[in-house]
């Protein structure tokens, strides 16, 4: 007798429909029907999210282990204009390694067919074409990968498996100098280093910006510590002088610092343990038994080297003395709140700048400009929130960036922004308060550098650095301000119930052993829009009360469960986090829903 396959809740899936087309098929455009026979991972992304860049690392074991059965399909769904702009698809494709095919869904037409709510989101279709589970954020693919295991037997024995090669066909390689490079650092010789990210290498380039001088790193992804040619990184990106003859590097994807001797070219690795920073995981301790997340950029400041550490949008340090690592800024809530640094939310902080009184911070996904004192409290500068970026010059309480990810400070104590998704480079002048437009026509810059009169900016899309000079007056924009495009959800006012769909993946149960496995997390913007509900519980579901007076806000949501192996014998069961940050627009409306279901993991098969 054998086990029949488990019954699974199944829903046919929509068409996979976006007006930019097909990437990395070699011109090819597919339907579901062409995958018909194969499982498919579709993973709704976008390229400003540093959580959907985690995704896209945890995807890679699942790819090559499955790669004969299992297609993953990227749908790109912009959450910024500039997302949506089909040659920034092609760059960023090819910036973060993806080796799969991508759906260039500028429209977020696929995104509403599946309902999608966040970004980054999983939904896995069988070899028949139905929909049998969808995941929100991280931490999934331990359980997609026994999904997996459990389709291939399945449908092997129905005769609906379909083996052989995938869709993806690899884009030729260009033959520039540096290759979506990230960040730079003047050395005390006048020669520049620059992070040349995609190639997972760093480069030391001439005072002309533009002569090799060497290439520290083998150039394959990898976290190896050595000499030069033997060492390896994973996607660096922030540089700092640590002293006079060392650079601490920010190696992202590797989740670690590193140091480079700048006489011999030796690497060696000052923190990070090359996993990745969980909720539960310590926040201090030992530099390099500490885990990181996605540290982005460096800067001393006040004697310590403080870290963007984007993947929780947080602010920590590590002490060269001491060699420990703390947090000292962020809740890893996602947000912009000023305050105390332990009570401040930052939104993937990815660009520093240290003067002697301050810390810079650009925070991208609040498209702010923030900045921390020396007693550690976290004030804005420039932005409002997730969801309000654009272009606009004038007061910092309405002027607008566009996620940027660079900061410099300048000699008259004003700071330079790298405001990377408007191509241009902003001025934040804290004496008058106004922000200006230094330049325009640059692609992504993503970080500069002083070097006298001039300011060396990092073009990351053009593959270049581009000097210019410091203009004595602002060069004048046309004002826009956006919105993210997402459609708001309508609901009724008055009572909402939230729900938050948590299913533990097969072979596992919720881990209770230290108390509950669950956290849910309610705030809203406006403040006044939630009379009740809002704050911190551990069941996932809430009964929420909207004020009717409000027409329109946007609910914040964070959710975390614990999930454990599930079998007695097993004194040691693995162990897995899944979390995921919502912030769901909604417009107050007679007849609108009264429930929210929110899919963490599993599916939401409960009556509308």
């Amino acid at each position: 007798m054998t086990d029949s396959p488990p019954r699974r809740v199944r829903v046919r899936a929509p068409e996979l429909v976006g007006r930019g087309g097909w990437l990395n098929t070699g011109d090819q455009q597919y339907t579901l029907a062409d995958l018909r026979g194969r499982i498919v991972v579709l993973d709704f992304w976008t390229f400003c999210c540093v959580n959907c860049l985690h995704v896209l690392d945890e995807l890679r074991e699942l790819e090559e282990k499955h790669a004969d059965t299992v297609v993953v399909i990227g749908v790109h769904s912009p959450k910024f204009v500039h997302e949506a702009e089909h040659a920034a698809v092609v760059d960023a494709v090819e910036r973060y390694g993806v080796e799969h095919p991508v759906l260039d869904d500028p429209e977020l037409a696929t995104w509403k067919q599946y309902a999608v709510r966040a970004w980054p989101t999983l939904v896995v279709i069988d070899p028949e074409g139905y929909v049998v589970a969808q995941h929100a954020g991280e931490g999934h693919v331990h359980a997609i990968e026994r999904l997996v295991t459990e389709l291939e037997a399945e449908h092997e024995a129905k005769g609906t498996l379909r083996r052989g090669d995938g869709p993806y066909v690899a884009p030729e390689p260009e033959p520039t100098t540096l290759r979506f490079p990230g960040k730079a650092l003047v050395l005390p010789g006048g020669t520049f280093l620059v992070s040349d990210t995609t190639r997972h290498q760093l480069v030391e380039l001439e005072s002309d910006g533009e002569t090799v001088v060497r290439r520290i790193g083998s150039g394959a992804r990898g976290f190896t510590d050595g000499t030069a040619e033997t060492a390896s990184f994973s996607e660096p990106q922030g540089l700092a002088l640590l002293d006079a003859s060392s650079v601490v590097v920010a190696d992202t994807v590797n989740h670690a610092l590193r140091r480079l001797d700048l006489a011999t070219g030796e690497v060696t690795t000052l923190a990070g343990t090359g996993r990745q920073w969980w909720q539960g995981s310590p926040t201090s301790g030992p530099a390099r038994e500490t885990d990181l997340s996605s540290p982005w950029d460096v800067a001393v400041f006040a004697g310590k080297v403080w870290i963007a550490m984007a993947g929780i949008h947080q602010l920590w340090a590590y002490d060269p003395a001491e060699r420990t690592v703390a947090v000292t800024a962020g809740t890893t809530n996602e947000g912009l709140v000023d305050g105390p640094g332990p009570e401040a939310w930052f939104a993937q902080p990815s660009g520093l700048a240290a003067t002697a009184d301050r810390l810079w911070v650009a925070d991208s996904e609040t498209s702010a400009l923030r900045w921390v004192d020396l007693d550690g409290a976290v004030h804005t500068a420039v932005g409002t929130g997730l969801f309000d970026f654009g272009h606009r010059d004038g007061s910092a309480e309405q002027a607008l960036l566009q996620h940027p990810l660079g900061v410099t400070a300048l000699p008259d104590g004003s700071v330079a922004v790298s405001d990377t998704y408007n191509h241009a480079l902003r001025r934040y002048d804290p004496a008058t308060g106004e922000v200006t437009t230094l330049a325009t026509d640059l692609r992504e810059p993503s970080d500069a550098v002083l070097v006298g009169p001039d300011l060396v900016v990092v073009e990351s899309a053009r593959h270049r650095l581009t000097r210019l000079r410091l203009p004595e007056e602002a060069v004048r924009v046309e004002s826009v301000a956006h919105r993210t495009q997402r459609e708001a959800t309508e609901v009724a006012p008055g009572k909402l119930r939230l729900d938050v769909v948590f299913q533990a993946p097969a072979g596992q149960k919720l881990d209770t052993r230290y108390g509950p496995s669950t956290r849910l997390l309610v705030s809203s913007t406006p403040p006044g829009l939630l009379l009740a509900g809002g704050g911190a519980d551990t069941d996932l579901f809430r009964v929420l009360e909207l004020d009717p007076g409000i027409a329109e806000g946007v609910l914040h949501i964070s959710a975390m469960a614990a999930s454990c192996d599930d079998d007695p014998a097993n004194a040691y069961p693995a162990c897995h986090v899944h979390q995921q940050d919502w912030g769901v627009p909604v417009r107050l409306t007679e007849g609108g829903a009264d429930r929210l279901p929110l899919v963490l993991a599993g599916m939401d098969d409960s009556a509308d």
